[in-house]
Formats: structure tokens, sequence, C-alpha cells
């Protein structure tokens, strides 16, 4: 996890550089001060990945490069066998898994995602980002919090929210979580 969460760092660092961006620029969009920035872009601390979409979006490279440091080829279609999707793991307590790293152009950003148990006293870090999500519980219960309502989302529960609303997840009854996620 952290060669990968490193690599993230240096092909943000290196965007930066071929795009001349200050990283006060790319702090200010994400909501960090430059020297939380500067950490993540040096592999010392971890960008959500709605964060690293924000930075996708604004400056028009493709999460998969950012993520994967891979550019996406198919465009009639792309297939992602069980287990098989790019896997990164972006947090401590995160797992995501591409379901279409390899699709170019597309409108949405589909992953598998397993949130790890934490204590119930951990405070939640919530995060926010353009567009809408869509998020459909395969295993385990899910605390999902959006501002300050509270949802609790079983195996087979969905949910579709303003992914701009302040959000965080929590797995619950001390198990791992998994989880659809689409984010658009």
């Amino acid at each position: 996890m952290e060669e990968a969460i490193k690599q993230i760092g240096e092909r943000l660092k290196g965007l930066r550089d071929v795009l001349d961006i200050p990283a006060e620029e790319v702090a200010e969009l994400c909501g960090f001060t430059v020297d939380n920035y500067l950490k993540m872009e040096s592999g010392e601390g971890e960008l959500s990945v709605s964060s690293l979409q924000k930075i996708s979006k604004r400056y028009g490279i493709a999460l998969d490069v950012l993520l994967f440091g891979e550019e996406p080829h198919m465009s009639t279609y792309f297939l992602t066998r069980k287990g098989q999707g790019m896997s990164v793991e972006r947090r401590s307590a995160y797992k995501y898994q591409s379901l279409a790293s390899g699709f170019r152009g597309r409108q949405a950003d589909p992953f598998m995602v397993e949130v790890e148990p934490k204590p119930a006293d951990t405070p939640l870090e919530k995060n926010s980002h353009q567009g809408q999500e869509f998020d459909m519980v395969t295993e385990g219960t899910l605390e999902l919090t959006i501002g300050k309502k509270v949802l609790v989302l079983e195996a087979g529960d969905s949910i579709y929210f303003d992914a701009t609303q302040p959000h965080a997840m929590r797995a619950l009854n001390g198990k791992a979580v998994k989880f659809l996620a689409i984010i658009f």
C-alpha cells in the first residue's frame, strides 16, 4: 500500500510540474493546507479517491492515470472479471478496485470498495467531491453519514446522493463491508 501511495504522489507532482500548477492551487482545490498536500505528494500522506477525482476533472487527466499510472485504451467495452479490477489501497481502511479502468472516456467511475472496521471512537473523515454517487452494499453493514444524517445500509441496500455534501463511511459490527460505488 505504501508504494502505491508513493507512486500516486509522484504522479501528482509530475502533473503539477508538467502543467506548471502551484501546489497552493491543488491544495485549495482539495481543501488541504499546502504542507499537508505536499506530504501527500511525497507519499507521507494519503489522498482520498474523491480528492483525486477533483484533480482529475479540474486538470483534464483520467482518474486511472493518477491512480494506476495507465491511460485507458478501450472505447467499445471493457470487461472486468470477478476480483480482477485494478486495485489500490488508498487509505489504511479503504480498498478500491476499479471496475472500468480500461474504458476511455467513461462518464462514471465504478469501484468495488472494501472498508475495514475501526474502533467506534475513531473520528470520521468526511470528504466531498463533484457529482453524484451511487453505493450498493454487497456484504456487511455500512454506516454512511451525509452531512448530519446517519444512515445504516445492509447487504442489498443502495443509496444515490449528491456527493458535494460532506460524507463519510464506516463498517459496523466489527466486520469489513463491501459495496459497489459508482461516482458520476
